[in-house]
């Protein structure tokens, strides 16, 4: 069996809530900087907004409409020359339901 480690891990991160995203960028960047590895980022992505427009009544008023907007914030984080403790300390992190997680090795 051959043991390879990555020379790069790329995460990303994607949350509606930037305090969510900000804390869990931390915890990973606490993380991999115990275990003496090279971390660069949190880099911003451009935030991805999405605006709906409602009726407010459906049977009259066509001109009174109400937007709604959600707000889509990433962010990506480079670990360079990570070590197996590093890995097995990644997943074993706590983090706050909300935010997706992508590991590409």
């Amino acid at each position: 069996m051959i043991n390879i480690q990555p020379n790069k891990i790329r995460i990303r991160l994607k949350a509606y809530n930037s305090n969510l995203l900000t804390i869990s960028c931390e915890k990973i960047l606490d993380t991999a900087r115990k275990n003496n590895s090279i971390v660069v980022g949190p880099i911003a992505l451009p935030t991805k907004r999405k605006i709906y427009c409602v009726l407010r009544s459906p049977h009259v008023n066509k001109d009174s409409r109400e937007h709604f907007e959600v707000r889509k914030h990433r962010r990506i984080i480079d670990i360079y020359q990570p070590s197996i403790n590093t890995i097995n300390g990644l997943m074993k992190l706590d983090i706050p339901a909300g935010v997706d997680i992508e590991v590409k090795l």
